[in-house]
């Protein structure tokens, strides 16, 4: 991390990333990747017979596969102004009886894209990782919640009673599809291979003098080498660039689920009812020293928006590629892929540490679904007056529809207590007392099958995949600011 004061610096790196993501997309790990490239093909090319590829060379390049020589890499750069043939000559200059033979037949995409695609995917799998803990969390704390009623919203207006798990619930079940799509791309990912400048393989038949049967074996033994199950099968010089959109499109579905998690315990916590973490000394306002804001709710809402929004980069990319390749593609593709991977985990790590520490207020949530419950329990109370009292429905619906209103003026009007039981009792057309109506109010009453629900999608569903994936729950991540 720099510490020169003088230039600009990524707050995805200096404030938001974890470490694990930041090597990843490092410079030490990128060309770190490229020089195992460069031995996979030496390997398999001396493997399918190219005799003036030797064992000594090989060994040479593996000598010095992980000790970069950065610097002769970057004043070679100044000099040809190519990225990988400056690095194709640092690596000869540690390795002179292997120089030329590094890159034998390969373009410089064959560096490029396959470490693109690696990286991608051990990405992916942290990105995974994270989101398993977010899952977790939160199936822990539906499960605590299950049976606690809470006043459900439709609009953010008052709406039937539902259970705070089953809220949770919610929460989970979007996190579960970006599971799925996660997994499904992931899983998809097909390195590029040697294909040459136009996708063609031109060069490997000079090398290997037209035998189509071994450079039909090339791509599969290096995709081997590299832990990969298989190689695109037709490319031009690169693989596709919607690869990038497909797997910026499962990160930019994570940001939208954290969103959407992120504004609801917002809005809980306006409501006093449901508290992010709030540390000992942490600050709310410079200027109101009372205050607790949702900072890590409103982060995870503001790094989702730019994940979103640069979910659109690769696909303008792809859609711009003219025939068999332009480069119009790279210098795009070192900001958008790194940096929408930087913010995803900047966004698991938040919501690692808000799932993990949610702070709920029964008494006040129990207090919100009382005042209004009343206005809720009318249908039951209307319903008994018919069956018991052989009422008339299109009457008593005119007379609670009448006195609800003046309940709700006195609350908002006035800020007096929800008064709708005392005008029931005292209307004549209601064969029901004041006590006989606490009976109407017990709030499990009215949450339908949310606990049961609750059970059923965790035990069929949660529980199964976190059991699956239990040796990488228990993660933690630091949050910087």
């Amino acid at each position: 991390m720099s510490t020169d004061n003088t230039k600009y610096e990524s707050p995805l790196s200096a404030r938001y990333a974890g470490e694990e993501m930041q090597y990843v997309f490092s410079p030490e790990k990128k060309f770190r990747t490229w020089r195992r490239l460069w031995i996979a093909l030496a390997e398999t090319e001396k493997e399918l017979g190219l005799e003036r590829i030797t064992d000594e060379q090989i060994e040479e390049l593996k000598a010095h596969a992980e000790d970069i020589n950065f610097e002769v890499a970057k004043e070679r750069e100044k000099i040809v102004r190519h990225d990988v043939m400056s690095h194709v000559y640092a690596y000869g200059q540690q390795c002179p009886k292997a120089s030329g033979i590094i890159h034998l037949g390969a373009t410089s995409c064959y560096v490029g894209d396959n470490t693109d695609i690696i990286l991608m995917k051990e990405a992916l799998a942290i990105v995974r990782k994270k989101l398993l803990n977010v899952i977790n969390n939160l199936a822990v704390f539906a499960d605590k919640y299950k049976d606690l009623p809470t006043l459900g919203f439709t609009h953010f207006q008052p709406a039937q009673p539902t259970t705070v798990g089953k809220r949770a619930t919610l929460w989970i079940q979007e996190f579960m599809m970006d599971l799925e799509d996660l997994d499904y791309v992931s899983d998809s990912l097909k390195l590029l291979g040697s294909k040459g400048t136009t996708g063609t393989q031109a060069s490997f038949l000079e090398l290997f003098e037209g035998d189509n049967e071994t450079i039909d074996k090339i791509d599969p033994m290096i995709a081997k080498k590299m832990g990969f199950a298989s190689c695109v099968p037709v490319s031009g010089q690169t693989y596709s660039r919607k690869t990038d959109t497909r797997v910026l499109n499962v990160l930019a579905g994570i940001g939208a689920s954290a969103h959407k998690f992120s504004n609801d315990i917002r809005l809980l916590q306006h409501l006093k009812e449901i508290e992010e973490p709030f540390e000992k000394n942490q600050i709310g306002s410079s200027a109101m020293a009372y205050k607790r804001n949702p900072m890590r709710s409103e982060r995870i809402a503001s790094l989702s928006r730019y994940l979103m929004i640069d979910a659109l980069n690769p696909a303008v990319t792809s859609a711009g590629q003219w025939f068999e390749r332009t480069l119009d593609d790279s210098a795009n593709k070192r900001l958008s892929v790194p940096e929408a991977f930087l913010a995803c985990d900047g966004i698991l790590n938040l919501c690692m540490n808000v799932s993990d520490g949610l702070k709920v207020y029964d008494k006040v949530i129990t207090a919100h679904l009382m005042a209004e419950l009343p206005f809720m329990a009318t249908e039951n109370i209307m319903m008994d007056e018919v069956n018991k009292y052989d009422g008339n429905r299109q009457e008593l619906h005119e007379e609670i529809r009448e006195m609800s209103m003046m309940a709700g003026r006195r609350v908002k009007e006035e800020g007096l207590e929800n008064n709708l039981f005392e005008l029931i009792a005292d209307n004549a057309k209601f064969h029901v007392t004041a006590e006989e109506l606490k009976s109407y109010i017990n709030p499990s009453d009215y949450v339908g099958r949310a606990p049961r629900q609750v059970e059923v999608y965790l035990r069929d569903y949660v529980n199964p995949v976190l059991e699956a994936n239990k040796d990488v729950l228990g993660a933690e991540e630091e949050i910087r600011v």
